[in-house]
């Protein structure tokens, strides 16, 4: 199970748990609401995550790349834990 933590002002989120798809899903549609509401930037922080599936990491990494094409930044910060950095 996942769990997330948000700090609207600062666009950031906090991860933890087991990342499946399904948990990376609701990440996406986090960092999805931090975007259409101001923030160009947005943090996502997975020092918590202590597992991750496949799934879970390709929607990340597929969000890191939209985020991109559209001009804005996903950081993932401890994403090196978790095989994210490829």
């Amino acid at each position: 199970m996942l769990s997330e933590t948000i700090d609207l002002r600062i666009g950031l989120i906090r991860a933890s748990g087991h990342l499946t798809a399904q948990g990376a899903d609701l990440l996406r549609g986090t960092a999805d609401s931090l975007r259409e509401g101001g923030h160009r930037r947005v943090v996502l922080d997975l020092a918590g995550v202590q597992a991750a599936d496949d799934d879970g990491l390709a929607v990340l990494r597929n969000l890191r790349t939209s985020f991109a094409e559209d001009g804005g930044e996903l950081v993932l910060r401890h994403a090196s834990q978790l095989a994210l950095s490829a």
